[in-house]
């Protein structure tokens, strides 16, 4: 009964949020979701290319993060997922504020000794779980803005699960794609395809007095984006198939099942639904640095391009818990919400994830992380040409 208690709260949250909107666009649009904000008192840095349909909205309060895009102005389809029955509510949870948003920075690991999420000592189970404040509600500043730019900064001090603090600068930075910049990475859009495209450069340098190593622990820099499910997305990543080792690593909530994760051809085919909590990972040896989310039946298809990781990087473990390798992690993460053991939901939602290679920094250096999120929406065999393209 208390799942189905928590969606009754939550349907009774968002047709509150509905009233409160009801001179404004129909919930699901970027108008709906750019109302909604700042009627809840949510400051947004909204960024447009010089079509006037592809835009963004980026809030300040959430450390930058991208809270939702369109490719068809005011009226056209919200990308991003918002918590709306958690934002109307103006509650403050202190484990995890889940606003939502199609990019958010974050820093792994998540769990193991150098973990920033523990405390030192802590057993590393859900109730001793924390999101530090610099992921969660610090609001980082404005440091630059242009037409179709916008730079965010927060200098913080993190302590890892091995009791070490760390002093970090972090700096962020959202550019807005013009056609002409988007085709360079797709390949000619053709007519009867709408777009939305941003490139972030997330960054942090070691602003402390020594030097990290795998010793103290080293961050990197993670990147989540959220978005709604159905019943016809699919999660599609590229592997290497020259590369030794896992291909993908598919235990993190318990085996994903053969009905929703297929591996074979160079190419995984997660099933995203909403419906079964699971999470996959792809080993760095394996990552081409390109995911996508493909939706047939809604015509949209969403790419999430970084960089390939280079030859013998080590990549952080966010694995809870002992490991036996704290830098074998994953460079490329997909999430699928579900209920969890006691029928709660946190969404549903499902997660698209890049992360960048540990911070091995002396004082005074940085690691910057870049990719790009793009959305494109349309006739489903002009998607798929895309994606043919650009894998």
């Amino acid at each position: 009964m208390k799942g189905l208690y928590i969606t009754l709260t939550v349907i009774a949250a968002l047709l509150a949020a509905g009233a409160c909107t009801s001179n404004h666009k129909a919930m699901g649009t970027y108008e709906f979701d750019k109302q909604f904000l700042k009627e809840h008192s949510v400051q947004t840095v909204e960024l447009s290319a010089e079509n006037g349909q592809a835009r963004l909205l980026a809030v300040p309060a959430w450390q930058g993060r991208v809270a939702t895009s369109t490719s068809g102005g005011a009226s056209g389809r919200s990308y991003g997922w918002l918590n709306h029955a958690f934002i109307a509510s103006g509650e403050r949870n202190p484990q995890f504020n889940n606003y939502g948003g199609e990019e958010r920075f974050w820093m792994g690991p998540e769990g193991g000794e150098g973990s920033w999420f523990f405390a030192p000592e802590a057993e590393q189970t859900f109730p001793n779980w924390l999101v530090p404040a610099p992921f969660d509600t610090d609001i980082f500043e404005v440091s630059e803005l242009s037409g179709n730019s916008v730079c965010f900064s927060k200098d913080v001090t993190l302590r890892n699960a091995k009791g070490i603090d760390f002093a970090i600068g972090m700096k962020r930075r959202v550019t807005i794609l013009e056609k002409e910049a988007l085709e360079a990475i797709t390949g000619p859009i053709p007519e009867g395809v709408r777009f939305v495209a941003y490139t972030s450069e997330n960054s942090i340098c070691n602003n402390g007095d020594f030097a990290w190593n795998e010793s103290s622990g080293m961050p990197s820099v993670w990147m989540l984006g959220m978005f709604a499910p159905s019943e016809t997305t699919t999660v599609l990543i590229p592997y290497n198939t020259e590369s030794e080792g896992i291909i993908v690593k598919d235990d993190y909530f318990g085996k994903i099942p053969p009905d929703r994760l297929r591996v074979a051809d160079g190419l995984i085919h997660f099933t995203i639904d909403g419906k079964f909590r699971s999470k996959l990972g792809l080993p760095a040896g394996r990552s081409l640095g390109i995911m996508g989310a493909l939706d047939p039946e809604q015509g949209t298809l969403t790419i999430l391009k970084t960089d390939i990781p280079a030859p013998g990087s080590r990549y952080v473990n966010s694995q809870w818990g002992i490991q036996e390798d704290a830098f074998g992690g994953d460079a490329l993460n997909a999430y699928n919400d579900g209920p969890t053991e006691d029928g709660t939901i946190m969404g549903p939602f499902f997660e698209m994830e890049s992360s960048s290679s540990a911070a091995a920094l002396a004082p005074g250096e940085s690691l910057t992380h870049s990719q790009t999120t793009i959305h494109l929406e349309g006739p489903e065999e002009l998607l798929r040409n895309i994606w043919q393209s650009i894998r």
